[in-house]
């Protein structure tokens, strides 16, 4: 049975709480800075996750967060974020909180971080803990979870 528990679900959900919020409260506080901001967010969220995802076919391990990793990948992003693609999730929801001008949604933003950690970070770090042992622990220490 396919589980709907993905992490692109919960930003798709996020992103559906800003789009709500932004048609009950209509108010410019960002405007062409924000939509420019925006624009940068979203092509560097999209370009993260991109740049994850090459990575990760290239050492031809899973990118789906309840499988288990064939290869630890710590070149091209990973060297900078341990989740470099959850970090673009946050890039883009980001994005659509200053595109769609919803200064009220910003502390969705760590509520999704949170989600984010608790839903999969943390099962997958103790997996490739377990698989990959002092090879993951010398890693983590090197670099950050998020930035």
């Amino acid at each position: 049975m396919m589980t709907l528990d993905l992490p692109p679900v919960w930003l798709g959900l996020f992103l559906g709480v800003v789009w709500l919020m932004a048609q009950a409260l209509s108010v410019t506080v960002f405007g062409a800075l924000g939509d420019a901001l925006a624009a940068g967010l979203l092509v560097f969220g999209l370009g993260l996750m991109g740049l994850a995802l090459r990575e990760m076919a290239r050492a031809r391990t899973t990118v789906l967060p309840h499988r288990a990793a064939s290869a630890l990948v710590v070149t091209g992003v990973f060297r900078l974020s341990r989740n470099p693609i959850y970090l673009g999730d946050v890039a883009v929801l980001l994005a659509a909180i200053l595109w769609w001008d919803v200064p009220l949604a910003l502390p969705l933003v760590p509520v999704f971080m949170v989600v984010i950690r608790e839903r999969f970070i943390r099962a997958e770090e103790a997996g490739l803990r377990l698989a990959f042992n002092g090879a993951f622990d010398e890693w983590s220490t090197r670099v950050r979870r998020w930035l």
